[in-house]
């Protein structure tokens, strides 16, 4: 019995020593690391930019002869072309608001041409020739989608003649101020890089604008045109502001 008692008390002393030390053996546990924050990007529209824009425009005016007070109507027209130009801002965005400054300038190519209503013997034609807009703007974004208002004013070079057999015989070149109010949309496809598209509406009032020569119309007469105009351009730009920043 003793000699059980001994050999029992044994195996349980050599359980006990081998058992710490196969827990020594084990593996260490796998620590895991907390994966970092989501980092949302934000778009920033502020800085200074720099583009080009072309597109299509549409000018309506009616015409009138002026001489001593008394009006005589030539009546009105639509004409319309292409626009190409250029562009050139400051954009300073505060949370999701955009404010901005610009100047617009574009060579256009809007003309017609058309029989004299009082002296079919002649045509007129109508031109313009140069658009430019300086207006601010204040916008909306939806980080790398910006939508915008835009008003101020609008300047547009005009020529008119009068012709026979395809000759000018009477002509009148003037620089009109009016003003501008249009509607854009903007998307930025990378942190500098952003194309757009925009409308504007240009209020170009009456101008009286003296011949070159005699008016062979109307004797004497001045020219009396009132102008509006519709245009619709594609635009680039380029911003020289800084990357897209992150917000956690």
């Amino acid at each position: 019995m003793m000699k059980r008692i001994l050999l029992g008390t044994t195996a349980l002393l050599a359980m006990g020593a081998i058992a710490p030390a196969s827990a020594a053996d084990l593996a260490a546990r796998p620590y895991t690391k907390a994966p970092p924050p989501v980092v949302a990007p934000i778009y920033d529209w502020t800085g200074f930019y720099i583009g080009a824009n072309g597109g299509w425009a549409q000018s309506r005016s009616c015409l009138d002869f002026v001489a001593a007070g008394v009006i005589t109507a030539e009546g009105c027209r639509t004409q319309s072309g292409g626009v190409i130009g250029g562009q050139l801002g400051y954009r300073w965005q505060s949370n999701q608001f955009v404010f901005g400054i610009e100047g617009q300038g574009d060579w256009a190519d809007i003309s017609s041409s058309r029989v004299s209503i009082i002296n079919p013997a002649f045509s007129t034609q109508a031109k313009v020739d140069a658009i430019g807009l300086i207006t601010g703007q204040i916008g909306y974004a939806w980080n790398n989608s910006l939508f915008y208002l835009k008003g101020g004013a609008a300047v547009t070079g005009n020529r008119f003649d009068i012709l026979t057999a395809g000759v000018s015989v009477a002509s009148a070149s003037s620089t009109r101020w009016g003003a501008a109010v249009g509607v854009g949309w903007e998307y930025g496809f990378t942190p500098n890089w952003s194309f757009g598209v925009e409308y504007d509406h240009l209020f170009m009032g009456h101008s009286n604008n003296s011949f070159s020569v005699t008016n062979p119309i109307v004797a004497g007469a001045l020219n009396r045109i009132s102008q509006d105009v519709d245009m619709v351009t594609l635009r680039l730009n380029y911003r020289f502001g800084g990357p897209v920043v992150a917000r956690y």
